[in-house]
């Protein structure tokens, strides 16, 4: 079991024609993801050797789908075109897209998650790593090699911290590893991942890693005080942010105490969550949950 990507998942690379699209897709080959095509409408009928794989460029997403019978599409296209290709994933009816473009306006991401959510289309992303379910598929730009398969399951806003726990859990492996973006608007959520890894019944405890700005990590807090009976640990980035100081995610805006890693860190022990000071410590709180549970 995992969340939302397994190896019998089918992925499609809007954007597999272009330079980070080619570099990744043939690291997701090389991580065992099934993919079955690329989308480039200027390139349609051709075809990309990957190492000895073959695979199809189509016109559309639609196109694509009703080809190979493809369930997610993983999106390498540049800001000012995003919009457009996650609209057409949502009107090819596509279970799940996952936006790792970065620098794409709010209107836009706005406009496109509220649509994809209409029609039944999950996003991840976007300015996201995207997710793994270690030794059996990975859809974005997560390292595939840092980890192995596991009963942690972890749902992060930030890349960079995506993949230093995992490698600090690297002994324990993960069921899925999901980036959902540091962005002020995201398609899924903390919370929508961990009602996810409470259903799921090889997910044993779930990391929970934030950052200051907005009020997820609380809303993540009360959800999980009121649904989740599997153990939860959290990390907080940005307790030593200088005040006023602008950080590196656009969602991370801070308002007098609002958003900041102190609420964040008491909202969640108030409902049982065990905070980390720092990743190692975290990892530390991971492996005693688990030894407790033994």
């Amino acid at each position: 079991m995992a969340i939302h990507l397994t190896k019998e998942s089918k992925v499609l690379v809007q954007g597999m024609t272009g330079g980070e699209g080619m570099k990744h897709t043939r690291r997701m080959f090389a991580a065992g993801t099934n993919v079955v095509g690329g989308v480039n409408p200027r390139k349609a009928g051709r075809t990309v050797d990957f190492d000895e794989r073959v695979v199809p460029v189509f016109g559309s997403v639609a196109d694509g789908m009703r080809a190979t019978g493809a369930d997610v599409t993983v999106v390498f296209v540049p800001p000012a075109h995003a919009k457009a290709a996650v609209l057409e994933a949502a009107d090819a009816g596509i279970g799940l897209a996952v936006v790792i473009t970065e620098g794409i306006p709010v209107h836009d991401s706005v406009a496109f998650t509220t649509y994809a959510r209409q029609k039944g289309t999950r996003v991840i992303g976007p300015n996201c790593p995207g997710l793994i379910t270690p030794g059996q598929s990975n859809a974005g730009i997560i390292p595939a090699d840092i980890t192995k398969p596991g009963r942690i399951g972890l749902v992060s806003k930030s890349g960079t911290l995506t993949y230093q726990l995992m490698y600090e859990l690297r002994d324990i492996g993960f069921s899925t590893c999901v980036g959902i973006g540091g962005d002020p608007v995201v398609g899924t959520t903390h919370i929508d991942c961990l009602a996810a890894f409470q259903d799921d019944p090889d997910t044993d405890v779930v990391v929970l890693i934030g950052e200051i700005g907005g009020d997820a990590e609380e809303r993540a807090a009360a959800y999980i005080g009121e649904h989740v009976t599997k153990p939860v640990v959290a990390y907080i980035a940005g307790f030593t942010a200088p005040e006023g100081r602008t950080m590196g995610h656009a969602g991370a805006i801070v308002s007098g105490s609002s958003g900041t890693a102190q609420a964040k860190q008491d909202a969640l022990e108030a409902v049982g969550v065990r905070v980390g000071g720092t990743p190692t410590e975290t990892a530390r709180h991971v492996l005693a949950v688990l030894e407790a549970g033994r």
